[in-house]
């Protein structure tokens, strides 16, 4: 491995601890108490002038007096001390700190502690984990840098978490025995190293397996990208906690799509582009981890599973249709195998209750069972969901079913229980760290199962087909555009239909003449619309008049609308065919950039709000699969007789707005398509609003 930039802060050859302190539970004690207990192999020096020894270490009265420069310093003061205490470690050229307190004073000035500290070490180019953060514990290189007690970490570790909250990281760091960490830390502050930074080194890191984020944003998203982009060419999973879902930016957006595209929608679409999943919770977090920990490689198919209980059986099947993982429906050969194994009445299905009538040598049968199902064609991973015995112990028989079963196939195999209780059980903790993970809750090991089915889909996906588009058109419509002050909807028209986007024509018009030559050339009926430059949405303000069949309705409807809007208008033909309504918008995210939303649209967009975000640029497929996430979905594939709509078109069109939204970056901020008709016969954009950047 080669020499990280972060090895002077993660990986310090010495560490100095300012405030180092003989009474325990302190930070100045728990540091070094740290230190020890995770076996740091390079000088400890204790820096107080209230002490000549503390633990047994020669204690001296400040940094300058140490009998050489450390390579880092954990400061373990007040934070009326900590700003002079920097300016020491910058003027005596030491490259890193940590610091855990959160830099507030009662009587503070402006700037800030936070700030000034912020400012005097990215001027200096100083390494800090923190503020207001736990410390890390870099265990593959024995640096425990904590301030607070934790458990011991067994050497070296695979899983990776990095938390921008500092409860995020000990909550589950601290308490949860069956997960070996090779690196955590909480980032705090991220003064001038943040969560993206971490992230960067822990994918070097040889032993990480997977990697886990709580995040509450990102500070670098080109940062961000970059890593992820690392760890898919690494093959190392993330799994990512994110939270604060609200983002008032979105209501200020223009036009619908903007309003829809909100921050976390844009966190979601960088998820799914790069192949992270995405959980709700620390449980789910922390049993994901779990999951992907375990060495073996998960295959085509979806879950099987073994129960002693019909009811949980049937418990499985209703949670796994709500959380989207697949059950596998088993070969012939299987079934016939399994009808020799179980007891009569008990039915040869997956998920399987072999139990039956008990007996001496049920557990032999079910261990049976259980091989029997792995090795179905179709199996990806399977589980033996079982609850726990009295105070939660783990009966040794379940755990043969798991060690017989991964013996013949190599397949993922768990233990999974309903529910916990109150109890533990130390055989949890081995079995899981022996590659046969025991999990408590059948609807964490849901989310855990299709994180492990999602991340494998995400590696197997074949390769983006992507047509670029006309170059020379780009190159006129965005001079074109660039001489535009506000575009019209015409003129959008023009423009998406020129570029391949299949868009309705319309003619603009100001006067009862010029209405009667555009309504004469389009032949009836027609679509009457307003186009005045100050309307956005003009269905809110009856400025759109269908179905008109002759001259004497189409100059009424336009003296009605000129009257209560202003002159400016747009004929277009009226699309009759029937079909759903979708919308394809572009907005702008502050972290981001483009992003380009998909789904249902007309009323369904701002009613059921059925649309997903997605990173351009991406192909028709990937749009597909988008759709087919969408609860309306349905309705594409033709329902109760009606026809099954060209859907391809819509994605094919996608495909194309995905590109425009980047060649257009500089010109368009955002792009409404709404609606865009779906039909049996192809697609086309109704209504189309542009808004050009500032």
């Amino acid at each position: 491995m080669t020499t990280h930039w972060l090895e002077p802060l993660l990986k310090p050859a010495s560490i100095a601890v300012l405030g180092a302190s003989q009474k325990s539970g302190t930070v100045g004690n728990e540091v070094i108490v740290n230190l020890r207990r995770g076996g740091f192999q390079g000088q400890i020096y204790a820096v107080n002038p209230g002490y000549d020894r503390v633990e047994n270490l020669p204690c001296y009265s400040s940094l300058a007096d140490l009998p050489e420069r450390p390579e880092q310093v954990i400061f373990a003061i007040s934070d009326q001390r900590i700003e002079a205490a920097l300016d020491d470690v910058i003027a005596l050229g030491i490259p890193a700190c940590t610091i855990f307190s959160a830099l507030a004073l009662s009587d503070d000035q402006t700037p800030n502690l936070k700030q000034r500290i912020a400012s005097k070490a990215q001027a200096a180019g100083l390494l800090i984990a923190g503020a207001n953060g736990m410390g890390f514990y870099n265990i593959r290189d024995r640096v425990l840098a904590g301030g607070f007690d934790t458990r011991d970490h067994p050497f070296p570790g695979n899983v990776t978490l990095i938390s921008q909250s500092g409860a995020g990281m000990s909550g589950i760091v601290d308490s949860e025995e069956r997960i070996d960490f090779n690196f955590a830390v909480s980032s705090g502050y991220e003064l001038t190293v943040a969560m993206e930074d971490y992230l960067d080194y822990a994918l070097d890191l040889p032993e990480t397996r997977v990697v886990g984020l709580f995040l509450e944003t990102s500070r670098h998203p080109d940062k961000l990208i970059q890593a992820f982009k690392k760890a898919n060419q690494l093959k190392i999973p993330i799994v990512i906690l994110k939270v604060g879902r609200t983002d008032l930016a979105a209501e200020l957006a223009i036009s619908h799509s903007g309003a829809l595209a909100g921050s976390d929608d844009c966190y979601s679409a960088v998820f799914d582009y790069y192949g992270v999943q995405r959980v709700e919770d620390m449980d789910q977090l922390a049993t994901a981890l779990i999951m992907f920990a375990q060495p073996a490689v998960v295959g085509n198919g979806g879950l099987v599973s073994l129960h002693d209980s019909g009811g949980e059986r049937q418990l499985i099947i209703d949670l796994a249709d709500r959380l989207n993982v697949p059950l596998t429906e088993l070969q012939n050969t299987t079934l016939n195998q399994l009808k020799g194994l179980l007891d009569p009445g008990l039915p040869a299905v997956n998920p399987l209750d072999g139990w039956g009538a008990g007996g001496a040598d049920a557990p032999i049968r079910m261990a049976a069972c259980f091989t029997t199902l792995l090795m179905d064609s179709g199996a990806a991973f399977g589980a033996v969901v079982h609850d726990r015995g009295p105070n939660s112990e783990i009966y040794g028989s379940y755990l043969d079913y798991l060690h017989q079963a991964q013996s013949a196939t190599s397949k993922p195999v768990f233990l999974v229980a309903n529910r916990q209780g109150s109890g533990s059980d130390e055989l949890a903790v081995t079995s899981t760290h022996q590659g046969f993970p025991v999990i408590d809750g059948v609807s964490q090991f849901l989310v855990g199962a299709r994180c492990l089915l999602n991340y494998r889909d995400f590696q197997q996906r074949e390769p983006s087909q992507i047509n670029d588009l006309d170059q020379d058109k780009c190159e006129y419509w965005r001079g074109r555009l660039r001489d535009e002050i506000k575009v019209s909807e015409t003129l959008a028209s023009q423009c998406l239909a020129d570029l391949g986007i299949p868009m309705l024509q319309s003619v603009l018009v100001s006067s009862q003449d010029a209405l009667r030559s555009a309504a004469t050339r389009l032949g009836f009926p027609v679509v009457l619309k307003t186009a005045q430059p100050s309307i956005e949405h003009k269905s809110d303000v009856d400025g759109v008049i269908l179905n008109i069949i002759n001259e004497t309705q189409l100059l009424d409807a336009y003296g009605d609308m000129a009257e209560r809007l202003g002159s400016e208008a747009m004929v277009a033909p009226m699309v009759y065919s029937d079909g759903v309504e979708m919308i394809l918008g572009v907005s702008r995210d502050d972290q981001f950039g483009p992003v380009v939303v998909v789904g249902f649209g007309g009323i369904y967009a701002e009613v059921l709000d059925d649309v997903t975000v997605l990173i351009p640029p991406f192909d028709a497929a990937a749009v597909k699969r988008a759709l087919q996430n969408l609860a309306m979905y349905e309705l594409l594939s033709g329902v109760r007789g009606s026809s099954k709509l060209d859907v391809d078109s819509y994605c094919e069109a996608a495909e194309k707005i995905s590109l425009f939204a980047l060649l257009f970056a500089d010109t368009v901020a955002e792009v409404d398509i709404n609606p865009i008709k779906v039909t049996a016969d192809g697609c086309i954009g109704l209504d189309a609003l542009m808004v050009l950047t500032d």
